[in-house]
């Protein structure tokens, strides 16, 4: 009788990657993993030690997809805002695997290539060396919150989406102006979180990096290793 297959740690990412794209982190196990694979749950533990590890492991291939041909180019500017559109761009096309991400974060190479990426263009803004990991974090919690964001709108159903909408309208536009008057004096111009989020990412990223800049040319760096913000 022969034994069961042995599937490789790829083949495993596969079909972890392809359950994930029609689940959720929630509801997605180890063990449904290992019935689709026709395995027993044992068998994938020899290749991830926790459910965790092998989720973190999925939403690194997408950064490693994401730092697939990226050349490092331009200034410094340039280099983050290339470098977090190749990211975003990746996980658009699989915005599951993006909330994964958001979640549970990864370790891997793909992560180190994002960072190594990332901390080397902020090192040619001129910041001092000591506020560069401080800024680095910024940057990725904005970055990664925006991404795990857009991902979250993008996995709505065209259903959910126009009764999302209509409810929108509904709550904008019906705005009791006595009780809301600022929410009824823009109401025609305020625009559902679903639009223009390209945009909006763009120009959150870009503000960021403006501050950045106004610090290396005033010369005042306001972001320490220890600054309490960071926790």
């Amino acid at each position: 009788m022969a034994g069961r297959r042995r599937w490789s740690t790829e083949e495993i990412l596969d079909v972890a990657a392809e359950l994930l794209r029609t689940s959720d982190p929630d509801s997605f196990s180890v063990r449904k993993l290992a019935a689709a694979l026709g395995t027993d749950s044992s068998s994938l533990y020899r290749h991830f030690r926790s459910k965790t590890e092998l989720l973190r492991a999925v939403a690194d291939r997408i950064l490693l997809t994401a730092m697939d041909g990226y050349r490092a180019e331009g200034d410094w500017r340039q280099r983050v805002t290339a470098l977090a559109f190749q990211v975003r761009d990746a996980f658009g096309g699989q915005p599951q695997l993006a909330a994964v991400w958001g979640r549970y974060a990864s370790s891997g190479t793909g992560s180190r290539l994002v960072m190594e990426e990332a901390l080397q263009a902020l090192r040619a803004s001129g910041l001092p060396e000591e506020q560069i990991p401080a800024r680095y974090h910024r940057i990725a919690v904005l970055v990664s919150a925006l991404i795990a964001s857009e991902a979250g709108v993008r996995t709505v159903s065209p259903e959910e989406r126009e009764q999302g909408l209509e409810l929108f309208r509904v709550a904008v536009l019906g705005a009791d102006p006595e009780r809301f008057p600022a929410l009824a004096h823009f109401a025609r111009d305020i625009r559902p979180l679903g639009t223009d989020r390209r945009a909006a990412f763009e120009e959150i990223l870009t503000a960021q990096l403006d501050q950045i800049e106004a610090a290396v040319r005033s010369g005042r760096h306001p972001l320490g290793p220890r600054d309490p913000a960071d926790g």
